[in-house]
């Protein structure tokens, strides 16, 4: 049986239930190969939803066949990385002039990794919050952190880009 292709949606508070089960069960699986039972538990402090990305509507929820398989999304907030009870948190809007967006909280349900969930995350915040370069105020360019790499033709980063970009580009949970 094929399967179907990969669906996208905004999140809405009425995913929170949805979206911390499989966080949970995200942290608990995919990370046993890395680290302990005991820095897994810590690692727990400083990962999850924060509910921001949800109210700010930049945060996705990727399904295929009717069930949930990844979650992820951006932030134009000046929150590195945790979620609604991590320390440090920081609501404070970025100035889109000097400071890139941020992909945050990407998580894929372990009974689909390897199946382009991340890959889909990263492209739909490209996509969405990536306009034509401006000079305009308050035109947010969230891959913006080197210029010198954005393609001059059409004045916007493309995947390869950020991949090649690794310093400029901010990927934080």
């Amino acid at each position: 049986m094929t399967k179907s292709l990969l669906k996208h949606r905004l999140a809405t508070r009425a995913d929170l239930p949805a979206l911390t089960a499989l966080m949970d069960r995200a942290i608990s699986e995919l990370q046993k190969p890395f680290l302990t039972a005991e820095q897994i538990g810590s690692s727990r402090t400083i990962m999850g939803l924060d509910t921001q990305l949800i109210e700010d509507k930049t945060y996705f929820v990727i399904e295929q066949d009717g069930a949930i398989a990844g979650c992820g999304g951006w932030s134009r907030r000046a929150t590195l990385y945790g979620g609604d009870r991590s320390p440090g948190r920081d609501a404070a809007l970025l100035d889109p002039a000097t400071d890139p967006a941020r992909v945050r909280a990407m998580y894929t349900h372990p009974d689909f990794m390897r199946r382009g969930v991340g890959r889909l995350i990263l492209t739909l915040c490209e996509e969405r919050r990536a306009p034509k370069v401006s000079s305009a105020p308050n035109s947010w360019q969230p891959w913006q952190a080197n210029r010198s790499i954005v393609p001059a033709d059409t004045g916007r980063w493309s995947r390869s880009s950020i991949i090649g970009a690794e310093s400029e580009f901010h990927c934080y949970g």
